[in-house]
């Protein structure tokens, strides 16, 4: 009888099992773990491996469907549906599922020589030319360092990050350890980290591509838009021509607000590649941003034509959040989504298109079931727990005293510049936004990192096993720390601005370091945004947030967020000295524009502009989901667009409790 009190050592005797060809006892084993738990991603790999080598077909699709859904981006499973479709002959099935494998996984050398092989037979030697060549790269690779890249793709990054240390400081300059190990700090969100180990590998090795790849994408995630858009610079020189330099180059451009240049290079990519879906959706965002929203439409449209699978392209129709699906188009939304081969990203999207389509023709039960299949998708790709924030804000609450801010009281920056705008997504924090980058003396900015990046410094590299070390440690920082790190943000958020005195920060985050903003920047103004609970959370509920935002792809989940978030801002302003935050309701701005305005500026302390009360004139590039709205007079068509949904919002109400769940 299998040990399930301890599943790894039979997964273990499992993987022994196979290696022997003993695959009937392998199968048993499996099944027994199975049978307690059914979702067992090596479970489910090993019993689909049994089944193919005991030519029991039919269990091998089963276990390989039931392993896809539990774990959509676990490249094995793909990989060994590979090796079962090549078995029955299916070769076209067969590359289709290699390939797949190597997208989640690019450590899988033998879906590469798969590729490689069916390439060959199937008369394309370029694609096997450069299939076979990213097998002998693995090849060459360190063992450990191929390791690592498999524990990275696999979710285990942490076990990914003690062994490429491990690594590093016996081969410290070696430049794919480096990146390897940027990748891993990405991941974890330790930006600095990553930049820091990838400028110091493209020194080392300034003519390796991936490199550099890697090195934008980092300067990107840092808002590093200049220092980013000049690494795409050094590879156009190297090669002008090279459509996948001319893309990195346009996008780079879009980031640090250049649209006019973005777009030409997007015209010069599809001038080659004119169907290019990914460079369509690109060309679409650039167009969104920069207020050309019927140009948008038309690049989407056709990225959704040319490749009906390529959800981003739906989704970017959808996010418009103006723009209404025809018949035609839900049907073939459907369509896609009902294929077996769309990938999970896809898979996403497309289901939160079908949400907004189903949603227009208020047919709410279907739009429901599409927003919480899309949800439940996206939340198998995300590490939140409720938990785990709670635990968050419960350090902030211990350590974040009104003892700590009297005696650490004014010893930070004195700069008055920044406006932090904070709450949860959907709050209407861009409205406020817009409101005040409308003022002349006001530059409109993005949901800067810095303060994010700040807190993840101060954790430093104990933050697993010293959980509180950060924000404990303000209580030990200087007058000289503290103004520092106000500098330090002030500095590097400068790229951001365009010369006015103030300016705005939206990150809505930023409400867990409120106690970090008042230490370090004193004289800086936090807005606190705040909208009905359950028009907040569920508007948040049915968009799909480009990054970050994870605790909104459930209804629970969110409900806890929302709850959390208001007990936190309590806290602060009984900590913090009074009229310290701002709190500016939504649904008063909506009734009252001009008074909440004056209300704004004269927190802000800037005379009152006619400008800001018309901010839907105001020409400014706005990247957040709430870009098409803010372009158009107030208007109340957001209020209480829960209600058709009540009947499925029981989890949401719960979460929220009834003091802020309407009865």
């Amino acid at each position: 009888m299998t040990d399930l009190a301890a599943p790894e050592n039979a997964l273990q005797q499992a993987q022994k099992a196979i290696q022997a060809g003993d695959f009937q006892a392998a199968s048993k084993i499996t099944g027994d773990i199975l049978a307690t738990q059914p979702q067992n991603r090596d479970a489910l790999y090993m019993a689909a491996v049994c089944a193919r080598y005991q030519n029991r077909h039919d269990d091998a699709f089963a276990r390989l469907a039931e392993l896809k859904a539990a774990s959509p981006d676990y490249g094995r499973a793909w990989q060994e549906e590979g090796h079962l479709r090549r078995k029955l002959g299916d070769n076209a099935g067969a590359l289709t599922a290699f390939e797949r494998a190597t997208r989640y996984n690019p450590s899988l050398i033998a879906s590469w020589n798969a590729q490689a092989d069916l390439h060959t037979a199937a008369g394309n030697p370029v694609a096997a030319s450069n299939a076979q060549a990213q097998a002998q790269r693995l090849q060459a690779l360190p063992r450990e360092l191929l390791a690592v890249t498999n524990h990275i793709h696999e979710g285990r990054i942490f076990r990914a990050e003690e062994i490429a240390r491990a690594f590093l400081q016996r081969n410290p300059t070696h430049v794919e350890g480096m990146r390897l190990l940027a990748d891993i700090g990405s991941r974890l969100g330790v930006q600095e980290d990553a930049d820091f180990l990838l400028e110091s590998a493209v020194e080392l090795a300034p003519d390796n591509i991936q490199l550099r790849l890697d090195y934008i994408q980092v300067l990107r995630k840092r808002q590093k838009f200049a220092a980013a858009l000049e690494q795409a610079q050094i590879l156009m020189d190297r090669d002008p021509d090279n459509p996948v330099f001319q893309s990195h180059y346009a996008i780079e451009s879009m980031q640090a607000g250049d649209y006019e240049t973005a777009l030409d290079y997007f015209e010069r990519v599809l001038s080659v590649l004119p169907d290019d879906p990914a460079t369509l959706v690109s060309r679409g965002h650039a167009l969104k941003t920069y207020g050309r929203t019927d140009d948008a439409i038309t690049s989407y449209r056709r990225a959704a034509e040319v490749a009906p699978g390529h959800g981003d392209a739906w989704y970017g129709l959808a996010n418009l959040k103006t723009y209404r699906f025809s018949d035609a188009e839900l049907t073939a939304m459907e369509a896609a989504a009902a294929s077996p081969d769309l990938d999970h990203a896809s898979r996403i999207h497309i289901a939160f298109a079908l949400g907004k389509a189903r949603e227009d023709r208020k047919d709410y039960d279907k739009a429901f079931a599409a927003y919480a299949s899309g949800n439940a998708l996206k939340h198998q790709t995300v590490r939140y727990t409720t938990e785990q924030m709670q635990a968050e804000l419960s350090a902030q609450k211990t350590h974040c005293t009104r003892d700590l801010f009297e005696k650490q009281s004014g010893k930070g920056c004195p700069a008055p510049d920044p406006i932090f705008i904070v709450g949860l997504p959907r709050a209407g924090s861009t409205l406020i936004e817009q409101i005040l980058a409308s003022h002349p003396q006001v530059d409109g900015t993005l949901e800067l990192p810095n303060i994010l990046s700040l807190a993840h410094r101060l954790r430093g590299r104990s933050q697993i096993t010293d959980r509180d070390r950060y924000p404990r440690i303000l209580h030990e920082m200087s007058a000289e720390d503290l103004c520092a790190l106000g500098e330090d943000y002030i500095e590097n958020t400068r790229i951001h601005r365009q010369g006015a005195p103030f300016f705005t920060d939206k990150m809505p985050n930023n409400f867990r370091h409120i106690g970090l903003i008042y230490l370090i920047l004193p004289n800086a103004k936090i807005i606190d945004a705040r909208r009905n609970p359950m028009d907040c959370c569920w508007s948040g509920f049915k968009q799909l947030f480009a990054e970050g935002q994870e605790f909104t792809y459930s209804l629970d989940d969110i409900g806890h967020y929302y709850r959390a978030y208001v007990d936190m801002m309590a806290y602060w302003e009984s900590v913090l000295p009074p009229g310290r935050i701002l709190r500016v309701q939504h649904e008063d701005v909506l009734d009252d524009l001009e008074s909440q305005v004056r209300k704004l500026l004269d927190y802000c302390g800037l005379p009152f502009d006619e400008r800001c009360v018309n901010f839907h004139q105001t020409e400014r590039a706005v990247r957040t989901a709430s870009s098409e709205q803010v372009r158009r007079p107030i208007n109340k068509a957001g209020l209480e667009q829960w209600r058709p949904y009540e009947a499925h919002l029981g989890p949401l109400k719960s979460a929220l409790g009834p003091e802020l769940a309407p009865s």
